[in-house]
């Protein structure tokens, strides 16, 4: 093979001079006279050029001796006449589709020559190039959710499940037949067994990506608990370590008491609506001794993998009723896009808060439980659309907004306390301002005047590269992701119709910038919204900002926008609910931190 350019015929172009370099190839149609138009004749190819990266192929493939086309005779191939035989092989890459700039569409590059030898050599080398893209899975878990969103779990995954065939991608594919089916496997499963996968994917919404989030987390995320404040009933009883933590199960299973109290943070039997809580810890556990040499052994059990993980990814192809989590992480709803992410080994990293329940309700004593969201946790407004939405599911994706409007009407503010850690850029709240509404409000309105800057592919905020490397005037002008120093615990008390916090920016169809535009994918801060008591058509305007692009819907006075690593919650009431990811939880005092970049995503940031 020539690799300063070797004469094959493309169909729909005619003959061109093939080069391979080290990026990729290029081709350039040998008669001048179609070289301006011909490459737009390729089917499929809107926004062809004439040349291809190897890191956008995902399959090659010799076929069957058939016809090729030329563009010169354009009236025979409008008739369907052939235009001659040759020995064929096929590259399939991606392009741009017609419609938008944005999703991606499998395409395909077929080209012939006489020599069926010369073809087959041409397959070997371009199969050897795209093997050495080291970041391509081999090997997938996937799990599908057939009642998900309008019930098209099962209908995308068999429209994208040729594509990881062709690629040679093995999948092993389950549907789940359960809330938390998902969860119990993953938990249950061996790190051995784990480890013959690169990732697992989500054939479903965000709480199908919950579900495999928290079983691959649960047992092997090894961190300590959030930081809380002095007030907070629970100051200092956060820096048990995961040591401690895994004392807790030695000592629990070499007494024969319930595994399951450690890791569900209660012994009794788990609420129907809380199915990641009713499982026993994975069995991929290795035996360490947690003491030092000169002290009596005391074996504790920790995971062979855990996470962070560079090496394992998670995905998702979208099917759900918001599917927030794509768009935040894609710029797309699309399942065709997401397979190719997929395929072609894309990774971002994506931060996840943890979020512990130290007690359920007021009364309740019960152990600390651990849980984990991708996208967002929220309460009061929040939780009750998705308590309240439980009821109507036979309404389909519907029971969200019948629900929205139910909660809405009630317009139920709650009684709470929250503490956050000030960032180095977020204004402290004086003593006399967090007892004045009006203070306090005044002051949050002229926080929110910040400059916005949008998570984009290759962001360097999320890279933790600094601004200053960066020419754009707008990359100047964002500070805010310096952790401080010192921070200090701030209170927000009173009445708050909902309090939430964005891990991501929770684009949806409904808020096309999201809950907070200009949250990043992995920077290490959440974003806390308190929003506070007021009259209800103050309320529905606020709502309704969310609904426009451009919209500013955080910059209202009764609207609190505090970006912080760590903030805990504590509630009075006894059925205190919290929305994560679209999963209820029920808990009446948290602590949350941001767990920066604690897993990986097959993604690439959204473009658009």
């Amino acid at each position: 093979m020539q690799s300063d350019g070797e004469v094959l015929f493309l169909d729909g172009v005619g003959e061109v001079a093939v080069a391979v370099g080290d990026e990729g190839l290029s081709f350039q149609p040998l008669h001048q006279e179609v070289s301006s138009s011909c490459l737009s004749s390729i089917r499929m190819q809107p926004k062809l050029e004439n040349k291809l990266k190897f890191s956008d192929v995902y399959a090659v493939e010799l076929l069957d001796v058939g016809p090729l086309y030329g563009p010169w005779n354009t009236k025979a191939v409008v008739q369907g006449k052939r235009n001659t035989e040759m020995n064929r092989f096929v590259i399939h890459s991606i392009t741009r589709s017609r419609k938008r700039p944005s999703p991606w569409v499998p395409c395909e590059y077929i080209f012939g020559h006489k020599d069926l030898r010369t073809c087959k050599t041409w397959v070997e080398h371009m199969n050897v190039c795209i093997s050495k893209e080291q970041d391509r899975p081999k090997n997938l878990m996937v799990f599908v959710h057939p009642l998900c969103g309008k019930g098209t779990g099962c209908k995308n995954w068999e429209t994208v499940a040729p594509l990881f065939e062709r690629a040679k991608v093995k999948t092993k594919v389950i549907v789940t037949e359960r809330a938390g089916h998902a969860y119990d496997t993953l938990v249950s499963l061996s790190d051995k067994d784990l480890k013959k996968f690169d990732g697992i994917i989500a054939v479903g919404g965000d709480g199908l990506f919950n579900e495999i989030l928290n079983g691959l987390l649960s047992t092997r995320h090894i961190n300590s608990y959030p930081p809380t404040p002095e007030g907070f009933g629970y100051f200092g009883s956060n820096m048990k370590c995961q040591d401690h933590r895994n004392n807790d199960l030695s000592n629990s299973m070499s007494t024969g008491d319930d595994a399951n109290a450690i890791f569900s943070g209660s012994s009794n039997t788990p609420d129907d609506h809380e199915p990641l809580l009713s499982i026993a810890p994975s069995t991929g556990l290795e035996i360490l001794s947690s003491n030092s040499s000169d002290e009596p052994c005391n074996e504790v059990q920790v995971p062979l993998v855990s996470f962070p993980n560079n090496w394992f990814r998670l995905g998702i192809i979208p099917s759900g009723s918001t599917d927030a989590i794509v768009l935040s992480t894609t710029g797309e709803r699309d399942p065709m896009t997401s397979a190719l992410l997929i395929i072609l080994g894309r990774r971002i990293s994506l931060d996840i808060a943890q979020v512990v329940r130290w007690k359920s309700s007021p009364s309740a004593e019960i152990l600390p439980t651990v849980r984990y969201a991708a996208s967002f946790a929220g309460y009061g407004f929040y939780g009750e659309v998705i308590r309240e939405s439980e009821k109507y599911r036979w309404m389909g994706p519907a029971r969200y907004d019948f629900s929205g409007t139910m909660v809405f009407l009630k317009h139920r503010s709650y009684e709470a306390q929250v503490a956050f850690l000030e960032n180095g850029n977020t204004n402290s709240l004086t003593a006399s301002a967090e007892n004045n509404a009006s203070a306090v409000q005044t002051l949050q309105y002229h926080q929110n005047r910040h400059h916005k800057i949008i998570c984009r592919t290759n962001c360097f905020i999320c890279k933790g590269s600094s601004a200053s490397e960066h020419n754009s005037e707008d990359d100047l002008l964002d500070s805010s992701r310096t952790p401080c120093e010192n921070p200090k615990w701030v209170w927000s008390k009173g009445r708050f119709l909902s309090v939430g916090a964005a891990v991501i920016s929770c684009r949806n169809e409904r808020a096309p910038d999201g809950l907070v535009a200009d949250a990043h994918l992995s920077d290490g801060f959440l974003h806390l919204l308190l929003i506070r008591d007021c009259p209800l058509p103050f309320y529905l305007w606020h709502l309704t900002q969310f609904t426009k692009k451009g919209s500013d819907p955080l910059s209202f006075k009764f609207v609190e926008h505090h970006k912080t690593e760590a903030f805990t919650f504590i509630s009075p009431h006894d059925e205190s609910v919290w929305n994560l990811d679209g999963e209820l939880f029920q808990a009446s005092e948290v602590s949350v931190q941001a767990c920066r970049g604690l897993v990986n995503l097959f993604a690439a940031g959204p473009e658009v």
